[in-house]
């Protein structure tokens, strides 16, 4: 900050790139109201040196804190997360605002913004302006524009500069294109995600950004009928020096479909995609000199580094207006970004699940330059997926359980999920393809005593982390060393459509109830009746059970849908803890409370 004499940093933590994207725009914007700001990623910076912002004069600290999964901080984050947490620093000398970007669909709504926004204030800081939230399950976007037309007037007036009037908020473009005649092939990249040839030289450590190679050993369709697909995927990494645990994630990087990006080269106007090119930032001062790795060609950018099937915001819609060259079509964008016509970019981005694709296809006139695509356009993230095996049992090799995604949109397109199309064509031949991955690890882990009891809940891929934990316990269960341990009950509510098309692992689990690992399994078949029969069903009819388990010092683990049903699973459970205790909800809702922060509830849920 004082080498680019800067009197303002936004710092941000961000799983998927909006957060960086937020903060990166609020930098623009600061010099229109009188500041001059950079942006940082959480992760580059020493978290002490926040204590050392006072030595900048009227210096201001923004932060764009994006909620990861269960009210955790992102991976970028962890580390100003823990020094929050665990130290007591002295803060008086810092001015700060905090911008949330979370999920309602998950309990633990926001959960690093109003973290960060209420220890900053308690470590002395001087809160600027009220801390602003976003809402991914609704817009976003809206969210935050509504926010950040308040705050600016907001932080103007407490440093008594004067608010500019017709203010276009619209975003700033932060990266120049440049096109390469000719580049050394050794200094392009093709793919990676941080080191040049990190591919053909695979070196560990692996993480998110040095990804390892994996081979594909196994890959089996679980499905034994019906027209859904369910892959069962074994991937090797022996000699990798990877470490897994059961419970823990596996990042996956997919590409996007070629015959997509082929598409999109034509629809804005027949770019040559195998063109060189750079993106570089704008500002000299900013930290991040380019959006993805460059420089590399068009069709690597589209294949590797951006989302061409995301949602787009309003305004990247906005943006694609300047280059409409008929006038009903311009009008009609423009239309979609203003206060007036949000009803219509609910109906028609929204609900009808448009992406650029559809976008371009729908208004022929629109001829984006292929780099504006590029900057604003989501980063293509990595897929998680629960592992579905132990290390105890598996020691070389991580497996995947996943069903294929497809679904035809509102607008009667076929529409395939990025990584499970991807990962359905990967083969495990005599020279097996191979699969770019990573371990995330997870707070989703068995009880460290083999006597506590366990209730798994998991309808369809849910089952995929008990999976490994069963066939953990089993290994547990072998060793001679155990033989006179009183292992806990281990209870599985399970569910799928139908017994005889995707009855998942169905052999396997009956063998783990044949020799005990298993204490008892409840299987709901939601298609083979009239009256649909799902997980939750079976646990109401076994709340006292349930009861009389936690009872006795279960643990409870939840796995799958987040909107409908962990939310109903955790109603089942209040009603189990009501009725066992014979107490009110209020007592009941603390006590699970209890359950969680002692880790005995734990969820490993998505939208």
């Amino acid at each position: 900050m004082k080498r680019a004499n800067a009197n303002m940093v936004v710092l941000y933590g961000s799983q998927t790139g909006t957060a960086e994207d937020y903060a990166g725009r609020l930098a623009q914007e600061a010099r229109v109201y009188g500041f001059s700001a950079i942006s940082l990623d959480l992760e580059d910076i020493d978290v002490n040196d926040i204590e050392r912002l006072g030595e900048i004069p009227e210096s201001v600290a923004v932060f764009c804190m994006a909620t990861y999964g269960e009210g955790d901080p992102t991976d970028n984050a962890q580390a100003f997360y823990d020094y929050l947490k665990d130290e007591s620093p002295e803060l008086s000398a810092l001015r700060y605002i905090v911008f949330g970007l979370g999920n309602k669909t998950y309990e633990h709504y926001n959960a690093i913004g109003r973290f960060v926004d209420e220890k900053l204030a308690e470590f002395g800081a001087s809160r600027l302006f009220e801390h602003g939230e976003g809402d991914d399950d609704g817009n976003l976007e809206e969210d935050f524009i509504a926010w950040k037309a308040k705050m600016w007037p907001a932080l103007c007036k407490k440093f008594n500069k004067p608010v500019p009037e017709n203010v276009n908020l619209a975003p700033i473009r932060q990266y120049k294109v440049k096109i390469h005649e000719t580049f050394a092939p050794e200094k392009v990249f093709t793919g990676e995600m941080q080191k040049l040839k990190a591919y053909e030289n695979q070196r560990p450590p692996f993480d998110s950004k040095n990804p390892f190679l994996a081979p594909v050993r196994v890959h089996r369709e679980l499905h034994t009928g019906g027209d859904r697909s369910c892959m069962h995927i074994e991937l090797d990494i022996a000699g990798s020096g990877i470490k897994y645990e059961a419970g823990d994630h596996v990042g996956v990087f997919a590409t996007n479909d070629p015959a997509l990006v082929e598409e999109l080269g034509k629809l804005v106007g027949n770019v040559d995609l195998d063109s060189l090119f750079s993106l570089e930032a704008v500002d000299a001062r900013s930290s991040k000199k380019s959006p993805f790795p460059c420089p590399c060609t068009f069709r690597t950018a589209l294949l590797h580094y951006v989302d061409i099937l995301s949602q787009p915001r309003a305004h990247l819609l906005r943006e694609l207006a300047e280059f409409a060259s008929d006038p009903k079509e311009k009008e009609f964008l423009e239309k979609l970004t203003t206060e007036e016509g949000k009803k219509d970019f609910q109906d028609w981005i929204q609900h009808d699940q448009r992406t650029i694709l559809d976008i371009l296809r729908d208004l022929p006139s629109v001829k984006p330059p292929m780099d504006l695509l590029l900057e604003f356009l989501p980063r293509l993230q990595c897929r998680y997926y629960s592992i579905s095996s132990s290390p105890k049992a598996h020691p070389n090799s991580v497996h995947i359980t996943a069903v294929l995604v497809k679904y035809t949109t509102k607008l009667e397109r076929d529409r395939a999920g990025i990584a499970t199309s991807w990962l359905k064509l990967k083969k495990s031949e005599a020279t097996p393809d191979r699969v770019p991955i990573f371990i995330r690890r997870s707070t989703f882990k068995l009880p460290k005593q083999h006597t506590a009891p366990i209730i798994m809940v998991g309808p369809g891929t849910g089952l995929a982390p008990f999976r490994g934990f069963l066939h953990d316990r089993r290994v547990e269960r072998s060793k001679p060393t155990n033989a006179s341990v009183a292992f806990g009950e281990t209870v599985l509510f399970f569910g799928c459509r139908s017994r005889h098309h995707d009855y998942i692992y169905e052999t396997e689990l009956k063998e783990m109830v044949a020799d005990s690992t298993l204490s008892e399994m409840h299987v709901a078949f939601s298609r083979d009746q009239n009256a649909k029969e799902y997980v939750t069903h079976h646990m109401t009819a076994n709340k006292k059970r349930v009861w009389d388990l936690v009872a006795k010092g279960a643990h409870i683990y939840v796995c799958g849908d987040a909107r409908n049903m962990a939310r109903n699973v955790h109603q089942i459970l209040l009603e189990a803890v009501m009725e066992g205790k014979s107490c009110d909800a209020t007592e009941a809702a603390n006590f699970i409370k209890k359950l969680q922060a002692e880790g005995r509830y734990s969820q490993d849920v998505w939208t």
